[in-house]
């Protein structure tokens, strides 16, 4: 079994959360780590046993097989050009960019030097997930409601619009991804915000965000992100199809029909293990399973900005080819 040795950019929860089932993996080696700031990156390193480098240039240099970014939405861009140039296999954790333009800038880069790419949409392997798309093949979607009802993420960056996007960005991206794969491309949108920050210094998103989607297939839809309060409350969605009525979280879907309810739960853990892993034999050639590619995540980042920029001019967006990220 040949090792896959992994270098991770960055050092923070959601990147120690793949170092953890990365160090699981009997055919991983840890390759090394590096962040910006230097002692915690230090720590996590020394943590997983392996060596934290100052810079990603040296990181790369040491000749890993694959690279996981796990870096701020801000901070992309830089990273990956060099992750690219050196022709590496690459996993980036949503959102892609803090907007659109970086996020195509790198597809482009990707799509001149064929890569396994890899984006963090880890819903996708859900099995409940999975069981959804079976049930809503054959029938037509006419209505989805999307909430993220949640607090404010313990970092810094994320109530700065320019640092993180936004909410609809950075955190119901994972909502949107799912309307996309269950329902199908969103053409149009409209969306609002409350213009009232949360109550912390520096903060300038907008607490609440509203949006109305038009999709391809004729279907309409709503997504609400709110981070008013000091827990998460809700995130999922509702899809009304004909003669179906479709609940999803991470946890649980439940299905309504003319014979009642039928009700599935899953470990949101498994999903996240399972995106690992694809990567993994993918990078190995042992595996063909990528669901979320950096060509299909820029998809969901068009959709998403799209709704903040819809938000901030208060008028609506048509979205083109272009508009979802393609060229």
């Amino acid at each position: 079994m040949r090792t896959c040795r992994i270098a991770m950019v960055g050092a923070g929860g959601v990147a120690q959360r793949h170092l953890r089932v990365l160090s699981g993996f009997p055919d991983v080696a840890l390759a090394g780590v590096t962040d910006v700031a230097h002692d915690a990156g230090r720590d996590v390193a020394d943590r997983h046993g392996t060596r934290f480098y100052t810079d990603v240039a040296d990181l790369l240099a040491a000749g890993p097989d694959a690279v996981y970014v796990c870096v701020p939405p801000f901070a992309h861009g830089p990273l990956e050009r060099l992750i690219v140039a050196a022709g590496l296999p690459m996993f980036v954790e949503k959102p892609i960019a803090v907007d659109l333009p970086t996020a195509r800038e790198i597809a482009a880069a990707v799509a001149r030097r064929p890569l396994v790419t890899a984006v963090g949409h880890h819903w996708r392997y859900s099995h409940l997930v999975d069981r959804a798309v079976r049930l809503l093949q054959d029938r037509p979607v006419r209505a989805v409601t999307a909430r993220w009802t949640d607090r404010v993420p313990p970092v810094a960056w994320w109530i700065r619009q320019d640092r993180s996007g936004g909410p609809m960005v950075e955190q119901a991206a994972h909502l949107l991804d799912l309307a996309r794969l269950l329902v199908g491309e969103v053409t149009a949108v409209a969306a609002f915000g409350d213009g009232r920050p949360p109550p912390i210094d520096g903060a300038d998103i907008d607490t609440a965000t509203a949006a109305v989607l038009r999709f391809a297939g004729g279907a309409v839809g709503t997504v609400t992100s709110t981070c008013a309060l000091d827990w998460k409350q809700y995130a999922g969605l509702e899809i009304v199809a004909d003669g179906l009525v479709l609940e999803l979280t991470e946890q649980e879907l439940a299905v309504r029909d003319a014979d009642g309810v039928r009700r599935w739960s899953a470990e949101p853990d498994d999903a996240r293990v399972a995106v690992d892993r694809a990567f993994v034999d993918a990078v190995r050639g042992v595996g063909d399973d990528i669901r979320a590619p950096y060509a299909e995540a820029l998809r969901t980042q068009g959709l998403s900005c799209a709704i903040a920029e819809s938000a901030r001019t208060g008028r609506p967006v048509t979205l083109s080819p272009m508009a979802l990220g393609d060229e």
